[in-house]
């Protein structure tokens, strides 16, 4: 079958995608990345979106007195009580062609407390202060610009977004919110209020566009509660339950006329990822009702480890690639979120095995930490093998660049949150060190292409997904328990905060029907 008839479930050539350069997409790709969207979608994204005539005009603006209230201290976010909001500032008497009165029930954990212990403290705010310059330096040479060129100090766009605009803007809303930055916040919703237009003609990635904008916008409103959000359900499981899958896996690779696997190249990290991450979190979501995405994620990481996973000579446990009944025995940067993945889904795990899950996140994430102890820079390459005599460490030249990706931060967060072992934090304030001595520069935070050499040669681009991602799992790794719980918040595959849909709650569950 041709390659040019397949499409990736999710083809993501920034995030997501081996290569940084891998940016076309046909139209076939974006049909697809539809299809991919099940993943996205019903973790809330598509679905959260408001029934407005402009989609994303006026969003997310904190009202004044809700404003008022978080900044003075007046509202808990620890509290489960409910806020009543006039959206756009009207109650009663609001004109026709407003949104209506509507009553608002905060999420606990939207924001934090700061750690009793002064050394975590310091280091939190040591994070929050890299958060600043990013963002600052964002401002002042590339606002409204997707991204930051920090050694150029200008904007940089590529084609991922078509010609959408404010990739960082709104990737970095609720980092922002989660951070205290409330100024910032405020200038950032007030760009998308003015500048985001989604009415163009232009070939876009589906996927990122999903993660990073719809997943932003989603947030940021549940974080501030400012605007109002329906829910919608597309129950694209169907056909997947339908699917033959070889041994029990799931192929990156689907053809829409046939409705049929194409090449069975399956992985768990580019273009496979997200896939499993949201089998789990569609479950957790649902408030652990949606039965069926439970089975699925289950059923799907026992194949994974019957077919994917292996332990090298040197007792370290990876996850290999599976190409057509072959075994790759390489791991991805991407795939490091699995250590992470694996510990969410573990207290949930069938015919008690939570505890081997748990063992098994613990080695992924060990394995991750040597890609990073391995090289020169302590940070990780874009990929690393297990053959020719070497382990976790990249080979070839096209995998040897770090471009501030989050992965393996994600990981270190969630096994923190588990396990509270302080190698996790320590192991994380490692990285941070990293990114300062070798990615930091004048005008930003830019990724490098060779992590193996002893002098940085960056990449010139600060990622969008790097004060997404990357600097919201390190400030969460050095928060308490209690901000952004994980009982009452799942997070989608760009790091954006949505909320668990409580059973107790008849509203929500009537609208999920």
């Amino acid at each position: 079958m041709p390659v040019a008839s397949l499409l990736p479930f999710t083809v993501t050539p920034n995030r997501k995608s081996a290569s940084p350069t891998s940016f076309r997409l046909t139209e076939k790709f974006i049909l697809l990345l539809v299809f991919s969207a099940f993943i996205t979608l019903c973790f809330g994204a598509i679905f959260f979106l408001p029934d407005s005539t402009k989609l994303l005009s006026g969003v997310f603006f904190r009202s004044s007195s809700v404003e008022a209230e978080t900044r003075t201290g007046t509202v808990s976010d620890t509290s489960t009580g409910t806020e009543k909001l006039a959206l756009n500032g009207q109650g009663k008497g609001a004109k026709t062609d407003s949104l209506p009165f509507v009553q608002y029930e905060r999420p606990p954990g939207a924001t934090g407390h700061e750690p009793a212990d002064p050394d975590i403290k310091a280091k939190r705010a040591k994070i929050k202060e890299m958060m600043q310059f990013s963002w600052d330096n964002y401002k002042r040479y590339a606002w409204g610009s997707n991204e930051l060129r920090p050694v150029s100090k200008q904007g940089h766009s590529s084609n991922l977004f078509g010609s959408l605009k404010g990739a960082t803007i709104v990737d970095a809303l609720d980092t922002l919110y989660i951070m205290e930055m409330y100024d910032e916040f405020e200038a950032a919703t007030e760009w998308v209020e003015r500048n985001l237009d989604f009415n163009m003609n232009a070939e876009i990635s589906v996927f990122e566009v999903n993660i990073r904008f719809v997943g932003g916008l989603l947030s940021a409103y549940y974080l501030s509660g400012k605007e109002v959000c329906k829910l919608r359900v597309m129950n694209i499981r169907k056909v997947l339950n339908r699917l033959d899958k070889p041994q029990g896996l799931y192929p990156n690779y689907l053809n829409p006329n046939s409705g049929q696997w194409g090449q069975h190249h399956v992985s768990v990290g580019g273009l496979g990822d997200s896939f499993y991450e949201y089998l789990l979190k569609a479950w957790l979501m649902s408030d652990k009702t949606d039965e069926e995405g439970k089975k699925l994620y289950y059923d799907a990481l026992q194949a994974i480890e019957k077919n994917l996973i292996r332990k090298s000579s040197g007792g370290l446990t990876y996850i290999a690639e599976w190409k057509g009944g072959l075994l790759e025995h390489k791991m991805g940067h991407l795939t490091c979120f699995a250590g992470g993945m694996i510990a969410l889904g573990a207290d949930g795990a069938p015919d008690d095995k939570t505890g081997h899950q748990m063992e098994l996140a613990a080695e992924i994430t060990r394995t991750c930490h040597e890609s990073y102890t391995r090289t020169s820079m302590k940070l990780g390459p874009e990929a690393f093998r297990f053959d020719g005599g070497v382990e976790a460490i990249a080979t070839r030249q096209n995998e040897k660049y770090f471009i501030l990706r989050p992965e393996v931060i994600e990981t270190y967060m969630y096994m923190w949150r588990f396990t509270h072992d302080p190698k996790y934090r320590q192991w994380g304030w490692e990285a941070v060190q990293a990114l300062e001595k070798y990615c930091r520069v004048v005008g930003g935070y830019s990724g490098v292409r060779d992590v193996y050499a002893n002098t940085p040669n960056h990449d010139d681009v600060q990622q969008s997904f790097y004060l997404a991602e990357t600097l919201k799992y390190l400030y969460l790794l050095f928060s308490d328990d209690d901000h952004l719980p994980f009982e009452h918040w799942v997070f989608n595959t760009e790091a954006h905060p949505l909320p668990v849909i409580k059973k107790q709650n008849p509203e929500i569950a009537n609208q999920l029907k």
